[in-house]
Formats: structure tokens, sequence, C-alpha cells
């Protein structure tokens, strides 16, 4: 996969997706709820995505494909980057994509979440 394919398959998931470049025009980062569920990065070598992961299949998926490591500068335990370097198929790239934004999608952010809280008067 190309990086404006994996861009394009992000988009399509959500119209509410905020794609933003926090970390420099070469990391592309997408958010859902205001968290990040994909950076993606490309420098001379290969295209490099972080994506989020349940924690046992984080380590399943680092034992099963070589391209597949712990989250570069993210917590590894939840995180895994996928190197773009054509071993990883389409379908199971796009999975991931995908798993990685239903786990950070059904947790409202921290601040919408303070903001439905009932206010409690002191009175």
């Amino acid at each position: 996969m190309y990086l404006d394919d994996i861009r394009d398959f992000a988009l399509s998931l959500d119209p509410e997706i905020d794609e933003c470049f926090p970390f420099g025009p070469e990391t592309f980062v997408y958010k859902t709820n205001g968290k990040i569920f994909l950076l993606m990065a490309f420098n001379d070598v290969d295209l490099r995505l972080n994506l989020k992961c349940e924690p046992q299949r984080a380590i399943e998926l680092r034992e099963r494909h070589t391209a597949i490591i712990p989250g570069y500068h993210m917590n590894k335990k939840h995180w895994n980057t996928l190197i773009m370097d054509g071993s990883l198929g389409p379908a199971l790239v796009k999975e991931l994509i995908r798993h990685s934004f239903d786990l950070v999608h059904k947790k409202p952010s921290k601040r919408k979440a303070q903001s439905n809280r009932p206010k409690i008067d002191d009175a």
C-alpha cells in the first residue's frame, strides 16, 4: 500500500476524522474524538505506520510479522509500528488501521467526557 491509499482509507472511516501535522510535514496524524489512532511517517527508506492495538494481539502480530515492531516513540504495550516494506498485505494493513480506529473511537476524549458530566452546585 502507498501513502495515498492509506490516507484515503483512514479518512473514509469517519467523516469527522482530523488529519493534522503536529510533528512536522513528514508525519501525518489522524485523530478521532481528539485522540490519535494513526501516525504515518515517511523517510528515505520505508513508509511507517504507528497503530494502536490490544496488548495481546500486538505481541502476536510482532511474533508473526518481522515488519511489525513495538511502537516507535509510543507506549510499546499498546502501539505497533508497521514497516511498509511490501511484506504486509493490504487487507492486513486495513484491518489493523480499522482495529486502531475502533479502539480509539469508542472512547470519548477526556475533554468531551468532562464536559458531559453533570455539574453539581455547591449550594
